[in-house]
């Protein structure tokens, strides 16, 4: 017979042929060996593990001798006890992590995303930064406290931060209801302790006056040292009023120079639409020399290895000029001018791209305005183009 010893051995779990529990020692963190006697005669061997989960002693099967041997039995016995001190559960419930949840969350959202959209990396960076201590937590155990110890640190001294933590945070929980994990959203109950705070207020960008866009384009062109099909992106961007991004993945199967117009792609569009830019006789000539610049590329505004200029291209020409706007202030400028110009709002909002925020309004305004935009879009050309 078998002696039974202190701790388990290989030859020990091999050879053991008397039914019972046999356990690893002191230092086994609850592993057990069970040996039994099935109705057909057989013996069979299978691995146990007792752990406390939340104050409860709880008996976790890790699996069939010899599939998992002692060594591999001892080392999910050591994960269990780490995940328990980590606030898990070794039972396999199938609730999921937050990080696991966030996961999900993003490839729910990926579909709705444009193509090459930095969202989900911006996502997960938000996850990793601001809401760490919730990451390995199971979502059905996290509270309200858990996510203000996120919240709070950063609330008044990092408001843009904070207001994205919480509204992506929130939407990880509002999965996990969609799902059945838990029956409520802990970011509702943790927002009524946060302060009010004014870094909270809607963002408003740094525009300049509409009557300085001009100077602010001759200083762009004399400035040195920087990449000029980055200067005649930001040049663009200026005269025709459109967004960033729209600007730097323009390609030169958009653009049709004979009808002055350039056709943004719905993929590129915040609205998700497709645009229809007239080209106003300022746009054509940096269009021009753009293309002379870059006579072989499909990109109207590569950069010096041929590939889309980094987001961050024209912002840094606008700093590099001593310009105090941010690129996105030139449809502020712009939109500023045509209130004082007499240009109609929904003219002047069509020239933003703006979709009217009435169902009704969308529903009847149906055309894009093409023509009165382009002789609003040639009258900015002519104030604004310098001389």
């Amino acid at each position: 017979m078998a002696k039974r010893p202190r701790t388990l051995s290989a030859a020990f779990v091999r050879t053991i042929g008397r039914p019972g529990v046999y356990g690893d020692g002191r230092g086994g963190r609850g592993l057990s060996l069970r040996v039994h006697r099935t109705a057909a005669g057989r013996i069979s061997k299978t691995w146990r593990q007792r752990v406390r989960i939340e104050g409860r002693l709880t008996s976790v099967g890790l699996g069939p001798y010899p599939e998992i041997t002692l060594a591999e039995a001892r080392r999910q016995a050591l994960d269990n006890s780490r995940a328990v001190r980590h606030g898990g559960d070794p039972r396999g419930r199938g609730v999921p992590t937050f990080a696991e949840a966030a996961r999900q969350t993003i490839e729910l959202h990926r579909d709705g995303w444009k193509a090459g959209s930095p969202l989900p990396l911006q996502w997960e960076s938000t996850f990793r930064l601001h809401a760490t201590p919730l990451l390995e937590m199971p979502v059905d155990r996290i509270t309200s406290a858990d996510v203000l110890a996120c919240l709070a640190p950063i609330w008044n001294s990092k408001p843009g931060a904070a207001r994205k933590a919480r509204n992506r945070i929130s939407a990880v929980f509002r999965w996990c209801m969609g799902n059945n994990l838990r029956p409520d959203n802990p970011v509702e109950r943790a927002a009524v302790a946060l302060p009010r705070a004014n870094g909270n207020a809607p963002r408003h960008y740094r525009a300049l006056p509409h009557r300085e866009v001009a100077a602010a384009l001759r200083a762009i062109r004399r400035a040195r040292y920087i990449h000029p099909s980055a200067v005649l992106c930001v040049e663009m961007i200026a005269l025709t009023v459109v967004r960033a991004g729209e600007a730097l993945g323009a390609r030169w199967d958009e653009i049709d120079v004979e009808a002055a117009r350039w056709t943004i792609p719905a993929s590129r569009m915040k609205a998700g639409r497709e645009f229809s830019v007239p080209l106003s006789t300022g746009a054509l000539d940096v269009l021009e020399r753009a293309r002379a610049l870059s006579p072989e590329s499909s990109l109207v505004f590569p950069s010096k290895t041929g590939d889309p200029l980094p987001r961050n291209a024209p912002g840094r020409v606008l700093q590099g000029a001593g310009v105090v706007s941010t690129v996105h202030g030139f449809r502020s400028s712009s939109r500023s001018w045509m209130a004082e110009s007499g240009v109609p709002a929904e003219v002047a909002e069509a020239c933003l791209a703006h979709v009217p925020r009435s169902k009704v309004v969308q529903a009847y305004q149906r055309s894009d305005l093409l023509e009165r935009r382009a002789k609003v879009m040639q009258a900015w050309s002519d104030y604004v183009t310098p001389r």
